[in-house]
């Protein structure tokens, strides 16, 4: 199975995807997807879109993980965060793949156990899940790893509870 993780933005998207081979964890590409301070939201939303259908043409994922939102205290950035998770949702949905959210909260307790871990605690557990040499940066990166790693890990529990077989 392979999974495309998202850690959606609007300046910064970082992306992962990772390949679930039994139980082992495989990275297969990673990094980020940037657009520029001054470009009219509509171009950088544009940007975000065609690149995002780039990446998944290019690596085929079978499945696509998206964190989630939570609340933030400027509104403006809330929008065009969401904006452009809308456009990297529609991206999915245009080719058929299935798509799941998960908090911020969830991420984290599924990679290092505990809801409230500290960013650097997540970074680490990334790298020691994948065995990368380095934490991926920026934090993007490693957060869309992060949440790719929870729907690998998420996904096992969902199959027993529906009864499908294992990928």
């Amino acid at each position: 199975m392979r999974v495309l993780g998202i850690d959606p933005g609007i300046a910064i998207v970082g992306f992962g995807f990772i390949d679930k081979i039994g139980s082992k964890l495989v990275p297969v590409q990673y990094g980020c997807i940037q657009t520029e301070a001054h470009t009219p939201q509509e171009e950088r939303l544009k940007q975000v879109y065609e690149s995002t259908c780039a990446l998944m043409d290019r690596y085929k994922p079978d499945t696509v993980a998206v964190e989630k939102l939570f609340f933030n205290k400027n509104v403006t950035t809330a929008f065009s965060v969401g904006q452009a998770r809308g456009v990297m949702i529609l991206a999915a949905a245009q080719r058929g793949l299935p798509i799941t959210e998960y908090t911020p909260l969830q991420v984290k307790q599924a990679i290092v156990g505990y809801g409230k871990a500290e960013k650097r605690q997540v970074q680490e557990m990334v790298r020691m899940f994948l065995k990368l040499s380095a934490i991926p940066k920026p934090d993007d990166v490693a957060d869309a790893l992060a949440v790719a790693i929870c729907h690998a890990h998420s996904s096992v529990l969902t199959q027993k509870i529906n009864g499908e077989k294992r990928l």
